[in-house]
């Protein structure tokens, strides 16, 4: 039972320790952001409401289909609603009505709608496309930021050691008369410089971890860390690209572009719907209806059972040749009284009703709103125009820089490993004649800070050329969450 309370508690612990000392790569920091990121949330918002609005422009094509009830109470003058006659009562009247319709001709507009929905659907795949490349662009910056400042910490610290080395080095010389004390002193500045430096450089790996960590809406500081290793510099070819290709890539592929076309389309569709205003709408219905009341369906005559029939007191006629007059024969009626109202469901089927027809509206004059109206989207629709030629431009001018930057960060980046290699065999040099005493502490502690900066240079031209390098990569069509470290 010990043992196997041991090995729960040692599977427990291994499992906590795995868990702080999880490193997230780039690849799993970008589908974090794209999976979680505020902003690519609300743009898939947007492209929810497009394919609404497409639901919307589906429906107008169908058929209406509405239902109506009403129950009131009538005192005075009113109409008899299963006589249609005026009288002086008080009744509850109720009616019930079902009606259908349906748009035969309006325009086109049903139509126009439905390509609109269409574009628009496009429009919001396209923004949160965008929106995507951005996220991860951001994402990828943040997180190459903290591997130059590792980098820059790891060298630091590097150098630091031997710092360390040489100060011992020197107080062997010092006691051995070979070097003046000076030389120690001046060695022990540089190190505290240096461990300054590391303070420094610590702190800047926190700061960074920190941003990466508030843009992937990671909580827990303390314990985000990124994977520091495996990120060398990876050209799939795209620098012996000309620009003149990536700029004709860029602008078939980009969303930028695709985003003010579709906007073009948009108001192109928008002044068709507005002049779909100008012309007469034709639509169709049918409608059933019935009603019912609590009024006595009439009159009803009483009867004497015991003499039903009475002798007329008026002649209606005489008998020929007598002259003698004949009377008719008649009820004989005692009293009368009012019928209940018909059972309420065969009331509904003995004041049903049927209507059916079309209606035809011809727009004459509405205070020049709809002549106003295709004049307002004709301006947007040049306005959106202008817009997609200045993507176009502003693209190409961006692809352009991009193409640039990447060219010249990469000449940056050789120019700081031949400046590191300089500086390595200066730095090498100098050590090599300080040990025999040939030089001072001061030209040795310049020489080596030189290599150190060389160094904190070096790391930051590598990761400033994968950055640029990577971003004319997504300009070229290659997908963010396909670009390779």
């Amino acid at each position: 039972m010990r043992n196997i309370v041991l090995i729960l508690l040692l599977l427990c612990l291994t499992v906590t320790v795995q868990a702080q000392t999880k490193k997230w790569t780039l690849r799993e920091c970008v589908q974090h952001a794209l999976d979680n990121n505020i902003s690519i949330k609300q743009s898939e918002l947007d492209v929810e409401l497009a394919e609404i609005e497409r639901s919307d422009a589906l429906g107008n094509y169908l058929p209406s289909l509405n239902g109506s009830a009403s129950n009131s109470w009538n005192t005075g003058l009113t109409q008899n609603i299963t006589t249609g006659v005026l009288e002086n009562q008080t009744s509850r009247n109720s009616s019930y009505s079902i009606t259908a319709g349906v748009t035969v001709f309006n325009g086109l507009s049903n139509l126009r709608a439905m390509q609109r929905a269409k574009i628009s659907k496009l429009a919001a795949e396209y923004g949160l496309s965008k929106m995507e490349d951005d996220i991860s662009l951001f994402v990828a910056n943040a997180y190459l930021q903290v591997l130059t400042n590792k980098a820059n910490l790891e060298a630091t610290i590097s150098q630091n050691e031997v710092t360390l080395e040489q100060i011992n080095r020197t107080q062997e010389l010092v006691d051995a008369g070979v070097l003046p004390k000076g030389d120690l002193l001046e060695i022990q500045a540089t190190d505290a410089t240096e461990k300054q430096s590391i303070a420094v450089a610590e702190n800047n790996v926190k700061i960074s971890l920190v941003s990466l960590a508030q843009l992937l809406l990671v909580k827990d500081y303390e314990n985000f860390d990124i994977e520091d290793e495996g990120y060398d510099i990876i050209d799939e070819g795209i620098s012996a690209k000309g620009v003149a290709e990536i700029i004709a890539s860029a602008q078939e592929n980009r969303s930028e572009v695709k985003i003010a076309q579709a906007n073009f389309d948009l108001a192109q569709k928008d002044l068709q719907l507005a002049k779909s205003a100008l012309y007469p709408t034709l639509t169709a219905f049918f409608n059933y209806n019935t009603r019912e009341t609590d009024l006595p369906r009439g009159i009803e005559t009483i009867v004497d059972s015991d003499n039903p029939i009475t002798i007329g007191e008026t002649p209606i006629g005489v008998v020929d040749g007598t002259g003698e007059s004949v009377f008719g024969i008649e009820p004989n009626i005692v009293g009368f009284r009012e019928l209940d109202p018909l059972p309420f469901t065969e009331q509904l089927y003995l004041n049903d009703g049927i209507s059916y027809g079309v209606q035809l509206n011809v727009p004459i004059f509405n205070g020049f709103s709809v002549r106003n109206n295709v004049k307002r989207s004709e301006v947007n629709m040049k306005r959106q125009e202008f817009l997609l030629e200045q993507s176009k431009l502003d693209l190409e001018s961006t692809v352009y820089q991009a193409y640039v930057d990447a060219k010249g960060s990469l000449k940056a980046f050789e120019a700081a490993q031949k400046a590191v290699e300089s500086q390595e065999l200066a730095y090498q040099y100098a050590k090599d004649r300080y040990d025999v005493g040939l030089t001072n502490a001061f030209d040795f502690s310049q020489s080596k800070l030189r290599y150190d900066n060389a160094q904190i240079e070096l790391n930051r031209s590598k990761y400033d050329y994968i950055f640029k390098l990577k971003v004319l990569e997504l300009y070229f069509g290659i997908s963010a969450t396909d670009l390779k470290f």
